[in-house]
């Protein structure tokens, strides 16, 4: 099938993210990818300056996840995890307890339904601790935890992705979203306070996104919030929930945001660079607290959850081996080059003049991650458009341009990236006519 062929097929037949069917904006085939670079159908190799998602933290096809996959594929791909176990689930587990601080793993199929059961083992809990009347999640505007219902609940329910769905999900509780990064100890204590008047006798858990709010609009927030809200959890009987599918293993400069603040949640959810790009999977963590409350039997007596390809040997084989890499330490030298090399490539955004005539709102950058902010929504096209043609793939969305390179990415390609998002700012302002 040649490109035209696929390109005609794929626009009729398939769905994209956020896309009608058929799709006017044709998507671009891929051949092949590894390490920083994808290869398109038509020779062009571009920086995928998105990790993929977020997902493919040490670059496409690593080595050492193909050889972990190989090597699962010959043995077991897959076999039920009712009854029966296997040493890739076993030995993840172990690993992850021992990263995170946390006592039990529950493994599912991605980010989504890992919140799903993270909001399922938190009424479970309240069940369990004798406060079945707290049916409530409490969450700060501007979050993003998937796409599936109970996670739609706790989106933000205007600026989101999915006001669609008000009136068909749960109603949830929303405190005003959280101050930006750097907004000083004194605001903090005034947000923490008015966030403590949202927490009554109906509340079960606490669900946010630490340090980073990703998909609800790629905002940074400060550490002592967390230390704050953990202090309110307790004071209030309710749990913590920390969504750490895209802030978690060292994206932001810290191995998880939670930890790296100095607090441990009492469940958290992980996905997205868990297999290291390789493959859809994801785990729940809790505390043994968490556990036990949930075994009650006015609880139900166990987790009520079960998808039928929970632990997948050959997921979870691979989830070792990315597991391996973070633990070996690399990142911790490569996230904050990666940092520093964003700060310094799109520092000519942050120019005042600059700023004026490509309709510039922010810049901001933290750990491997970079953030343009502009003052219209983006033109998709012409933004994405622009930085393929520089060799880029980028993918915005909203007001927002914004890139998570891969951890290997040297520092010339970082320099080629922020070029990218400059040509597609200034694209996207002649579009808008500015």
């Amino acid at each position: 099938m040649d490109s035209a062929q696929l390109i005609d097929i794929d626009r009729q037949l398939i769905w994209h993210p956020y896309s009608p069917c058929p799709n006017p904006m044709l998507a671009l085939p891929v051949a092949s990818a590894r390490g920083t670079r994808l290869t398109l159908a038509d020779g062009r190799e571009l920086i995928d300056a998105m990790s993929s998602w977020w997902a493919a933290a040490h670059g496409h096809s690593h080595p050492a996840l193909i050889a972990a996959a190989t090597k699962q594929i010959n043995t077991m791909s897959h076999v039920m995890f009712g009854g029966l176990t296997h040493e890739p689930a076993v030995e993840l587990a172990q690993r992850l307890t021992a990263l995170t601080g946390l006592d039990k793993v529950f493994y599912s199929d991605s980010g989504s339904v890992a919140v799903e059961v993270a909001i399922k083992m938190a009424l479970q809990y309240q069940r369990g601790a004798g406060q079945a009347g707290r049916t409530k999640l409490l969450t700060w505007r501007g979050g993003y935890h998937g796409d599936t219902f109970a996670p739609m609940s706790v989106c933000d329910p205007e600026g989101g992705m999915h006001a669609l769905w008000r009136g068909s999900i749960a109603e949830q509780i929303f405190a005003p979203r959280p101050p930006d990064r750097g907004a000083g100890q004194e605001h903090i204590d005034q947000y923490l306070a008015e966030f403590a008047r949202h927490i009554d006798d109906t509340v079960a858990a606490i669900i946010i996104e630490p340090i980073v709010q990703g998909a609800g609009g790629m905002r940074f927030h400060d550490a002592e919030l967390l230390v704050g809200l953990r202090q309110l959890c307790d004071e209030h009987g309710v749990l913590l929930i920390a969504d750490e599918i895209a802030t978690g293993f060292g994206r932001t400069g810290q191995l998880f945001a939670t930890t790296g603040a100095g607090i441990k949640p009492d469940i958290m959810c992980l996905g997205k660079a868990l297999t290291g790009g390789f493959m859809t999977f994801a785990a729940t963590l809790a505390s043994d607290r968490v556990a036990e409350a949930i075994n009650r039997r006015e609880a139900g007596g166990a987790l009520m959850h079960g998808p039928t390809f929970m632990a997948n040997p050959l997921a979870c084989a691979v989830a070792v081996a990315a597991v391996k890499l973070v633990e070996s330490g690399q990142w911790r030298v490569q996230v904050p080059r990666i940092e520093a090399g964003l700060k310094r490539g799109l520092a000519p955004l942050r120019d005042e003049g600059a700023a004026r005539a490509w309709g510039v709102r922010d810049v901001r950058v933290l750990g491997a991650i970079g953030v343009v902010e502009l003052e219209e929504s983006v033109d998709m096209a012409a933004t994405t458009n622009a930085a393929v043609e520089a060799g880029v793939w980028i993918r915005p969305f909203g007001t927002l341009i914004y890139v998570m390179p891969p951890f290997i990415s040297t520092d010339e390609e970082i320099t080629k990236i922020c070029t990218a998002v400059q040509c597609a700012v200034q694209a996207n302002a002649e579009q808008k006519g500015h």
